[in-house]
């Protein structure tokens, strides 16, 4: 079973993907993926960053025989998968945890938005794949991490999608 592990930057995919990973979790991290098959194109330079084309992600992962663990990235969505979490924060403190890293105003805030506009949720959906949702806000490392297991371990209902809506923040950040 091929598990996506997504979500906008900063909600704590590869912090999570690495505490799974210790638990005996396979682990697959989409950027090193399209580092390892050279499938970074061009850079923009207003949102500093990379254009990767999902087709080429998707045949470089079929390459490497990866078809059972989790791949973590706010692309992993995007490929042939069997479920999907996606991990979720309120926009006002994932900007504040973009800001930490010391990301560019403008990209604090088209994440911000990015978030409460759902818009890695809505492709989730759209994959066709059984997608959960998880809010990382107030958790801990642990907390989220069992969430995740929860989730892999059959838990449906209490993090199914709808159960988090930060749509009114959207014109904060717009």
């Amino acid at each position: 079973m091929l598990i996506a592990l997504t979500g906008t930057p900063g909600t704590g995919k590869s912090t999570v993907a690495l505490g799974l990973q210790a638990k005996g979790w396979r682990v697959l991290e989409v950027n090193d993926l399209a580092r390892r098959h050279g499938l970074f194109r061009s850079k923009d330079p207003v949102r500093d960053s990379y254009d990767l084309d999902p087709d080429e992600l998707q045949e470089a992962l079929e390459g490497e025989g990866f078809d059972d663990g989790i791949l973590v990235g706010h692309l992993s969505h995007l490929l042939d998968v069997d479920m999907v979490i996606v991990l979720r924060c309120h926009p006002e403190v994932l900007a504040n945890r973009l800001e930490a890293r010391r990301w560019p105003l403008a990209k604090i805030r088209e994440n911000a938005l990015a978030e409460s506009l759902d818009i890695i949720l809505a492709e989730a959906v759209d994959s066709g794949a059984p997608v959960f949702e998880v809010n990382t806000t107030e958790l801990s490392l642990a907390e989220t991490e069992a969430a995740a297991l929860a989730i892999l371990a059959g838990e449906k209902e209490k993090y199914a999608v709808g159960n988090i809506d930060w749509s009114e923040e959207a014109l904060k950040w717009s």
